[in-house]
């Protein structure tokens, strides 16, 4: 009889978007590990959300140290965790070596990590959105054994929770409104403006939107007032959220929202798991075939986002209003 499963160790750290994708795994294995004690190593952007989901006893963030002593440090307290079962959802070189350091005698470890005990097999996986791989490991470590692992048949991640356990937590200044509200995501990594449809057609956009009786909502980091501001010199009344949510609360607005219009970044994913209905913009900087968000999501693809008409935004986004 194999050993029963007491203490499981998750790891997710990346960016936003991709861990918003990996919540669907993290619901798996809590299900596969009803009374186990499960751990996440993360980074310190997580901690709230992953606190608010049910799927975590405890949430450690040391899980990029900055230098030897930190990394000395988080090894030793994994090693004397003594974790049953280590479940890699990072799958990255960073995490490969974490499982070679932890040798002679190391958790069983799903993942690609050389000499692993539950290895994720075949070179299928690097073609394969991350929902689907991710089912596929699960899979390949016994816990998922019906898995989706055929392209779009992974269902996308369920934050209903975020509703249910949010209602003690502070509600976001100003937008408790009862009018429907479209929410803009004009910004994303700052190194990479190609992932970036125009300001100036957000906030004409806008306008055609605010014209048909929706509030215009603009979310981001602070460093994206400045486009805030721009969307609203447009639309005469736009609600300025840059820098004043953080992951639990944009959850909390994307369940309530009546649109979600955004560039591929992190945001977004969180705003479409939230249910959303959401148009996700990608230029061909990433493929939203392996790593686009799902759900009530459409996804328009645009060599280049400078080319991409707001008319072609405008047509996706009335088909998705609620009627």
């Amino acid at each position: 009889m194999s050993k029963e499963i007491k203490k499981v160790l998750v790891i997710k750290l990346g960016a936003l978007g991709d861990f918003v994708l990996a919540l669907a795994a993290m619901k798996k294995i809590r299900e596969a590990h009803p009374r186990a004690k499960i751990t996440l190593l993360t980074t310190s952007p997580f901690e709230a959300l992953a606190k608010l989901s049910p799927y975590f006893n405890t949430v450690e963030t040391d899980g990029r140290p900055g230098d030897f002593g930190d990394l000395t440090a988080m090894l030793g307290r994994l090693r004397k965790a003594r974790y049953d079962r280590i479940y890699d959802l990072q799958t990255n070189s960073r995490t490969n070596w974490y499982f070679q350091a932890l040798r002679p005698f190391p958790p069983q470890w799903s993942g690609i990590a050389a000499g692993c005990a539950l290895p994720q097999r075949g070179k299928a996986r690097l073609h394969m959105h991350t929902l689907e791989r991710q089912a596929d490991q699960l899979k390949q470590a016994g816990i998922w054994p019906d898995a989706p692992t055929e392209p779009g048949s992974a269902p996308p991640p369920d934050l209903s929770w975020i509703l249910r356990r949010t209602k003690e937590t502070r509600p976001v200044a100003g937008a408790t409104a009862s009018k429907p509200y479209v929410l803009m995501v004009p910004g994303g990594s700052a190194h990479r403006p190609e992932k970036r449809w125009p300001v100036e057609s957000y906030a004409q956009l806008a306008a055609l939107l605010k014209a048909r009786g929706l509030d215009i909502v603009v979310i981001g980091g602070p460093q994206e007032s400045a486009m805030a501001r721009q969307i609203q010199k447009a639309v005469g009344q736009a609600r300025d959220l840059t820098g004043r949510t953080d992951f639990a609360q944009l959850a909390v607005l994307g369940a309530k929202a009546a649109l979600v219009v955004g560039n591929d970044t992190g945001p977004t994913h969180l705003l479409a798991a939230a249910g959303a209905p959401t148009i996700a913009l990608f230029s061909d900087a990433s493929d939203p075939e392996l790593c686009g968000p799902r759900g009530h999501v459409a996804v328009i693809r645009s060599p280049d986002l400078k080319a991409l008409p707001v008319s072609t935004v405008a047509s996706a986004a009335i088909s998705l209003l609620p009627r």
